[in-house]
């Protein structure tokens, strides 16, 4: 049964859970009793919301839930839900993690899940997770006393309440909200600092010269899907001394014409790795499609194969941003 919780326009009051699991994480320090009762007013996009300290969240995709254990938050995560455009967990970075939580579910974020799990806290993005079409949203959530989060990354468009940032920054806005829910700040701080730190190192071993143009080919064969502006994958480009072909697209992921990736003539091809659509049935549809195949890119086989959580928004964009400016730098030399 479920209960709808009187609510302000900018409060979301989380289910009485405080005391149902022990607090701590694997490397941040929470504290216990009292202090399980922390509230701290974080924007969701660009509204203020006061939240309670979570104890039982459930992420979406591997981006959420790295977030989640990068500051060291596992025991505050009952679940997470991976559809099938995820590789699998155990290629993670945090594959102890995972697998110290449940896996809900391996498909789309659905309500009855997040209901069924007892989730006090979900967090997903923007038309990537929390959908009105699908009916899971944050303003629903809110009203089933549910307190939700989303990427900033994803957070553009979406109404009412509208937040912009570039991808990267996107990235440490979220861990530093989510340090400030959880009651780890100092955590977060020290893993922020450590990803600025790599980006900053990369960035200056950039090749010299103009930037390489670049193209992301997500999938799609009637018309390519690729990264607009509002996604980590232009900015690793960039970083790394490429040139997104599509970074003037005002949009997340979004689909183009063939023509355009033609007049463009990128020199290199990022190709989306997912877990469903491996990247060599990819790469060999553009070296035989008649609108890709004779692009410089294709004809010098520069392709470049970036991991799905590595172009989602999550700490792990900066591991394919080192290995993206690794290869940018050995082709230009």
């Amino acid at each position: 049964m479920s209960v709808t919780l009187p609510r302000t326009s900018r409060t979301v009051l989380g289910p009485a859970l405080a005391g149902m699991l022990l607090l701590g994480g694997c490397g941040a320090d929470v504290d216990s009793g009292t202090e399980n009762a922390r509230t701290a007013t974080v924007k969701r996009c660009g509204e203020p919301v006061e939240y309670t300290r979570p104890q039982r969240a459930v992420a979406y995709e591997g981006g959420s839930a790295d977030k989640l254990f990068s500051l060291g938050l596992t025991k505050h995560v009952h679940g997470y839900v991976m559809p099938p455009a995820n590789p699998p967990v155990t290629e993670s970075p945090w594959a102890s993690e995972y697998a110290k939580v449940k896996m809900l579910g391996d498909d789309l974020l659905n309500k009855e899940l997040v209901v069924e799990a007892g989730s006090d806290f979900v967090v997903a993005g923007w038309n990537s997770g929390f959908s009105d079409e699908r009916g899971i949203t944050p303003e629903i959530l809110d009203k089933l006393g549910i307190q939700s989060f989303m990427h900033t990354e994803s957070c553009y468009n979406y109404p009412g309440h509208p937040e912009r940032a570039t991808p990267f920054e996107a990235l440490y806005t979220d861990l530093e909200r989510l340090g400030r829910i959880f009651g780890v700040e100092k955590r977060a701080e020290e893993v922020v600092a450590g990803l600025k730190k790599r980006v900053q190192a990369a960035a200056a071993r950039a090749p010299e010269g103009d930037p390489v143009p670049v193209f992301l080919y997500d999938s799609g064969t009637d018309q390519p899907f690729t990264a607009g502006s509002q996604v980590p994958p232009t900015d690793i480009i960039a970083t790394a001394g490429g040139r997104n072909i599509f970074a003037d697209l005002d949009e997340r992921w979004t689909q183009v014409g063939w023509e355009a990736v033609t007049e463009a003539e990128p020199e290199v091809v990022v190709i989306l790795d997912y877990g469903d659509q491996p990247a060599e049935k990819k790469i060999d549809f553009l070296k035989s499609s008649p609108h890709t195949r004779h692009l410089p890119a294709v004809r010098k086989d520069n392709f470049f194969v970036l991991d799905y959580n590595e172009g989602i928004s999550g700490p792990r964009n900066i591991d394919g941003l080192e290995k993206f400016a690794r290869y940018l730098r050995e082709l230009r030399n």
